[in-house]
């Protein structure tokens, strides 16, 4: 049976969940679109997340591979679709590290396009009414640096798979601890992603918007 990896991220920066990972936990084992979902929890610790993403990559050998991350202050969904060779931590992460003007991976290319068809995975987001929205920065932090790492172990490997970065808001539980913050029921995290993932099984070539619609 064909697979699907599924990333979250471990909490971090002082909170004690991280709702990326409770919405990919929450997928584990479900089939969708004909495949398996297989999730695995990362790092908040730059470099050693993006080992242990190849190494997942590796060992589940999925169709695509979808990471989620957690954007505190987003409202919505965001589908990202660039990738850049940088790290500038804005916080020290999990092992205290803190590296600032430094690329994700040396001599490595600026930047990559995502390989998931974004525009139509917001498109059947905003069919089922969960707010999304297609994002031109993953940031400089953890999640892009995954991003760029997946991006790019694809793109050196010549692997036929499709791969992305999805970030999600403070889930209502989260948020408790960052008031006047944006966030989104963890229950329609699951279903946005659950939508992210059958999207990108089932659509080909990417769809182009305009004001919202197909065209």
């Amino acid at each position: 049976m064909e697979r699907v990896l599924v990333t979250g991220i471990e909490p971090f920066d002082g909170d004690n969940i991280n709702p990326s990972w409770q919405v990919a936990q929450a997928l584990a084992g479900e089939r969708i679109a004909g495949a398996e979902v297989v999730v695995r929890q990362l790092a908040c610790v730059l470099g050693l997340s993006n080992q242990q993403l190849i190494a997942a990559i590796e060992e589940v050998k999925p169709r695509a591979v979808i990471c989620l991350g957690l954007a505190g202050g987003r409202g919505e969904i965001s589908v990202e679709r660039v990738a850049i060779n940088l790290i500038d931590a804005r916080i020290p992460d999990n092992a205290g590290q803190q590296p600032i003007d430094i690329p994700v991976v040396e001599g490595g290319p600026v930047g990559y396009f995502s390989t998931l068809p974004v525009k139509a995975i917001v498109h059947h987001m905003h069919q089922a009414g969960i707010p999304a929205a297609v994002s031109q920065t993953a940031g400089t932090y953890n999640c892009n640096q995954l991003f760029y790492g997946l991006s790019h172990h694809i793109a050196s490997q010549n692997l036929a798979i499709k791969g992305g970065f999805i970030h999600i808001p403070y889930s209502h539980e989260l948020a408790v601890n960052h008031p006047g913050k944006p966030s989104m029921a963890l229950t329609t995290m699951i279903e946005a992603v659950r939508s992210i993932v059958h999207t990108t099984l089932t659509v080909a070539e990417d769809v182009s918007l305009s004001g919202g619609a197909l065209h």
